[in-house]
């Protein structure tokens, strides 16, 4: 998003709302082209319109994620989390891979955001598991 509203509320709200970056005017022109860059690298892989795995459906054009037929309402970051599990599964995935692809830079690579998401998401998802822990390196969907 690029809009004239910059607070911190206003910033919340609109990535609450589904957008994977903000920024407030006045910008400077440089940072606006080192963020559109960040958000191309993430689009440079084409993933299929619909992923599974075992029970679940995820549905990247209507954004909606299915278990078992029963439709779950994730976040648009544990839907981002999730697209980018599936899409590499059965490989695992880095928490650094997780945090490029699914927040903007300026995410703090010292905080535990993609853990919290990915528990957020396991509750949601129910059992069985299907998002695996591994140890000292991220996560993988099996």
């Amino acid at each position: 998003m690029l809009t004239a509203l910059s607070e911190l509320n206003d910033r919340v709200d609109g990535f609450e709302a589904g957008a994977d970056d903000y920024l407030g005017k006045p910008f400077a022109t440089a940072e606006f082209v080192a963020r559109v860059r960040a958000l191309c690298r993430r689009r440079t892989a084409t993933m299929p319109a619909m992923l599974r795995l075992g029970d679940i459906e995820l549905d990247s054009a209507r954004r909606e994620v299915r278990r078992a037929g029963v439709l779950n309402m994730l976040t648009p970051k544990e839907f981002a989390v999730l697209e980018q599990l599936l899409s590499r599964s059965p490989a695992a995935v880095s928490r650094a891979d997780l945090r490029e692809h699914c927040w903007d830079e300026q995410a703090d690579p010292m905080s535990n955001v993609v853990d919290v998401v990915v528990t957020q998401l396991r509750r949601k998802l129910g059992r069985p598991e299907v998002i695996h822990t591994v140890r000292g390196f991220g996560y993988r969907a099996a």
